[in-house]
């Protein structure tokens, strides 16, 4: 049986310890980014807007990848939760200016409710360092 060295990535999130989760766990060469949202204490970052919150998220897994040792060249599979499906286009065009020359494989998909009601988009996603395509 294979073993992984696994190292658990915080954000700092206050609801990391309360939930009980990390932001990212690296378990040899894997990368397994969490759901993550534009919440913030002071509000959603991005306001009622998808595209934005969007942006304010590939941030915030941008560190997450980078403490990982990753980054996004090296992702393998992306997973979009969407309030309103409506919202696909303008998530979609913010992931396709990140992922338009890796692409990496996609579900995106729309579900009832996130874990705040302004919430309108979380993403998750998947590395494996060393998988970024030839330059």
């Amino acid at each position: 049986m294979t073993e992984y060295a696994r190292r658990n990535i915080s954000s700092g999130s206050v609801w990391e310890p309360v939930v009980g989760y990390s932001r990212a766990v690296r378990a040899g060469d894997f990368v397994f980014v969490s759901g993550t949202t534009a919440s913030a204490p002071e509000g959603v970052v991005g306001g009622a807007d998808a595209a934005a919150q969007a942006r304010e998220i590939f941030v915030r897994i941008a560190a997450a990848l980078e403490q990982a040792g990753a980054s996004f060249d090296e992702v393998v599979r992306t997973r979009i939760y969407l309030k309103s499906i409506a919202d696909f286009d303008a998530v979609g065009a913010v992931h396709g200016e990140i992922f338009g020359r890796i692409l990496p494989s996609i579900v995106a998909v729309e579900v009832s409710a996130l874990a705040a009601p302004d919430l309108l988009v979380e993403i998750e996603l998947d590395a494996i360092i060393g998988a970024a395509l030839a330059s």
